[in-house]
């Protein structure tokens, strides 16, 4: 597999009653309703499930996974979990619309089972109601225990892909400088995806403003912007991004990331430090942060003429020029919908529906 690009989607989704969009919590469902539903779900015509690992407390390895809080017994082994939400990852896949050819299958079948117990996925970054989560210790680590209980409210997809052998060897013989490019880069990609603009059941306030974006303020301090896993082939986890509910975006993000890694003219670099205080302007502003339409603006044009060179098809991210023009982003639209009837709802419901490749609602 050394040989040739690798991909590979998760993405997390709130839980949202189908019949009035109320959202749903760990309050709602048990872990045990939701893993007998997945355990029951076809796989006829799905990739081999190879390079997955299974999760605690699932007992099956599936492409569907409960997303929550692990419930640990007396030595730390996961028992039980509180849903917060799901999880569709995708197997590995060789290209791009094959990943999102797969996404939107599985999307389609979850959606479906989850029908028959009245509930429904929805895209949204951050839970709009619930903000605070206290558990048991469930990481030896204090500081992970810590982080466990934050991410019971936030969603989010991580962005796979590892590399042929000759490219990751140039990528990763020198680690510190990748990660500064990350860190320069990554928080102006984040901008355009942003989608989770309320807290405690109306838009987020900040300094006296309407932020875009909890989740990305809540991370930016702890969570990493990429995890690299040199033990399968340097696969990347690109983790900023934020939910969405079309797969155009998606397959869009792909190839931001795939630009960001292959472009060698890109030379912004940035510490830690940095990309964390960049994140906080961008969790509040946006495109409109200090310095981040230009990183983006950079990023967009230069990436048509590498993605063509490593032969990917760079033609769909035209779709993102709107919002770069226009400093826009999911956040936005979302406010839009609340405002015209300041219904939660109604938001919710326009998010439980997938909008596929094809333009189709799903």
């Amino acid at each position: 597999m050394s040989d040739k690009f690798r991909f590979g989607l998760e993405a997390e989704f709130m839980l949202a009653n189908s019949t009035d969009f109320r959202p749903l919590w760990y309050k709602d469902v048990t872990f045990q309703t939701l893993d007998t539903l997945f355990e029951k779900i076809s796989l006829e015509g799905i990739p081999s499930l190879d390079g997955l690992a299974a999760e605690p407390p699932h007992k099956k390895m599936m492409p569907f996974i409960v997303e929550g809080y692990g419930i640990p017994d007396a030595d730390f082994n996961i028992t039980d979990a509180y849903p917060k939400g799901i999880e569709i990852r995708t197997p590995v896949c060789e290209s791009i619309d094959q990943v999102m050819d797969v996404y939107e299958e599985l999307y389609k079948r979850v959606k479906k089972s989850l029908a028959t117990l009245d509930m429904v996925p929805v895209a949204i970054s951050h839970h709009p109601i619930e903000s605070k989560f206290v558990g048991p210790q469930n990481k030896r680590r204090h500081d992970f225990w810590l982080w466990a209980m934050e991410v019971m409210t936030t969603y989010g997809p991580d962005i796979n892909v590892s590399f042929p052998k000759p490219i990751t060897d140039k990528l990763f013989s020198d680690i510190d400088d990748l990660n500064a490019k990350v860190n320069y880069y990554a928080p102006a990609m984040a901008a355009l995806s942003l989608a989770s603009p309320f807290f405690q059941g109306r838009p987020w306030q900040i300094k006296g403003s309407t932020g875009k974006s909890y989740r990305t303020f809540k991370r930016s301090v702890v969570a990493p912007a990429i995890e690299l896993h040199p033990d399968e082939n340097f696969r990347i986890e690109f983790k900023v991004f934020e939910m969405s509910r079309s797969s155009a975006d998606f397959k869009n993000y792909f190839l931001l990331v795939l630009a960001l890694f292959l472009d060698e003219s890109l030379k912004g670099r940035a510490s830690s430090q940095e990309r964390i205080y960049d994140s906080g302007q961008v969790a509040r502003f946006g495109l409109l942060a200090e310095g981040m339409k230009e990183r983006m603006v950079e990023l967009f044009t230069k990436a048509p003429n590498v993605l063509k060179k490593h032969g990917f098809d760079p033609s769909s991210l035209k779709k993102l020029e709107n919002r770069i023009e226009h400093n826009s982003s999911p956040a936005d639209e979302m406010l839009s919908l609340y405002n015209a009837g300041h219904s939660l709802n109604k938001v919710i419901e326009t998010y439980s529906t997938l909008e596929n490749l094809k333009g189709q609602s799903i």
